[in-house]
């Protein structure tokens, strides 16, 4: 192929389902999407596409070579993720990319980062899914739970975040502090929806508090939080999160099974860049001196 014009072209149609869809993605006028596909079409002498009232759907012609076109789209931009890092100073885009439940630590150093480095653009990602640090996704990668097994991922140890169980004083004054695990009939509980859960601390509460006691479930961290600090129940809390709020009362002390492992992962190709290697060098400074992690 020596016109990778129409191989995007077709991608974006195949993406997309239609092509005025395709040509708002490309900036192109839906004139110049079909001739881009009547011509590739013409060159491979194959049908790409269906079409029907609804759109356009790839043939298993369309298929094959969407497969390659999605292939190179990825390289291409995991090229330029790269050529973005390769900088002689701390200069340009910083893609940060975390779980929004870390977030309340990190944007105090993120920001203060910023400050040091003005000629740095902070961009911090959030999310479930995993922004891929191969293709240029993200710079650096803040992750928890098991260490990252990707190739090519340079992967250093972070803080580690402790757990307690926490209740608003409210509560606490309403219904008492449990003293013991055994007391914990007597209570209520908040805790994530997902009883499969992987959090060490999500499993010891599921193992520890019988199941009429859970009254108040949910999916985002946040939510939960905001259950704890109406009084709803107790829960758990990350110690450096819980420390912002003084109407707070630790009913459990963290315990080293609760404790959740951090992670800052980078890729080989961008590990030594000089705005990656400053950030790095940076968070970990300023994560000596946070008090309550």
């Amino acid at each position: 192929m020596d016109n990778w014009d129409e191989i995007r072209t077709a991608f974006q149609v195949a993406r997309m389902g239609t092509v005025s869809g395709a040509a708002d993605v490309l900036g192109v006028h839906h004139a110049t999407v079909i001739r881009h596909i009547d011509s590739l079409e013409g060159r491979l002498g194959a049908k790409l596409f269906q079409r029907h009232a609804r759109g356009y759907t790839p043939t298993e012609a369309g298929m094959d070579l969407m497969q390659v076109a999605q292939a190179t789209d990825d390289q291409l931009t995991q090229l330029s993720g790269r050529i973005k890092g390769r900088g002689d100073d701390v200069s340009g885009e910083l893609v940060i990319t975390t779980l929004s439940g870390v977030t309340g630590l990190l944007v105090p150093a993120l920001t203060d980062f910023q400050r040091q480095n003005p000629k740095i653009i902070m961009r911090l990602l959030t999310g479930e899914r995993l922004f891929r640090l191969e293709y240029g996704e993200a710079h650096v990668a803040i992750r928890l739970g098991n260490a990252p097994d990707q190739p090519d991922n340079v992967v250093q140890p972070f803080v580690p975040q402790n757990f307690g169980l926490y209740a608003n004083a409210a509560y606490i004054e309403a219904r008492g502090k449990p003293e013991s695990v055994e007391d914990f009939a007597n209570h209520y509980f908040v805790t994530h929806d997902n009883k499969d859960i992987r959090a060490p601390f999500y499993r010891w509460l599921r193992q520890n508090v019988p199941d009429d006691r859970i009254v108040f479930t949910a999916t985002d961290d946040s939510v939960l939080e905001d259950a704890i600090l109406n009084g709803v129940g107790i829960g758990f809390l990350p110690v450096w999160e819980a420390a912002r709020f003084p109407e707070l009362v630790q009913v459990k002390a963290p315990l080293p099974e609760w404790a959740v492992s951090t992670w800052l992962v980078t890729h080989v190709d961008l590990h030594r860049t000089p705005k990656v290697q400053a950030f790095l060098k940076y968070i970990k400074d300023v994560a000596k001196t946070w008090d309550h992690v």
